[in-house]
């Protein structure tokens, strides 16, 4: 089974969407399986992450801004401004999809995991995720 999320983002960070994906899963009426959460965009991603302490997404973040600065000047790609390409890099550097388990009804995340849809972009939007239920 197939359905849709939409998550609206105000600029670059982790976003923790483990429960509106929960809701969505529950919905699915599926009781063992896989759940695989795809985004489907070229300048976002997704992570399971650390979803205790927030400092760890920022050291996450912080670590990843460092990686692939906006202010390279080999950057060609920067019609759409310089944050566009830095975005994508990140997100070839990291997931457009993620798998967790199904167990009775719920996603087998551990204790403190997390699935947090990771924007890469400055501007505010919005993202549409794909989770499918098997």
């Amino acid at each position: 089974m197939n359905t849709t999320l939409t998550v609206s983002v105000h600029g670059q960070g982790l976003y923790d969407v483990t429960h509106k994906v929960m809701e969505k899963v529950a919905l699915c009426d599926v009781r063992d399986g896989l759940a695989t959460i795809f985004i489907r965009h070229t300048s976002a991603s997704l992570t399971i992450q650390e979803n205790a302490d927030p400092s760890a997404q920022k050291d996450l973040e912080d670590w990843l801004n460092r990686l692939v600065p906006e202010d390279d000047a080999l950057y060609t790609h920067t019609v759409e401004g310089p944050d566009d390409m830095p975005a994508h890099i990140k997100a070839a550097l990291t997931a457009v999809s993620v798998s967790v388990p199904v167990i009775d009804g719920r996603l087998a995340l551990g204790t403190w995991q997390g699935v947090f849809l990771w924007e890469h972009r400055h501007r505010p939007g919005q993202r549409e995720l794909i989770i499918n239920v098997q």
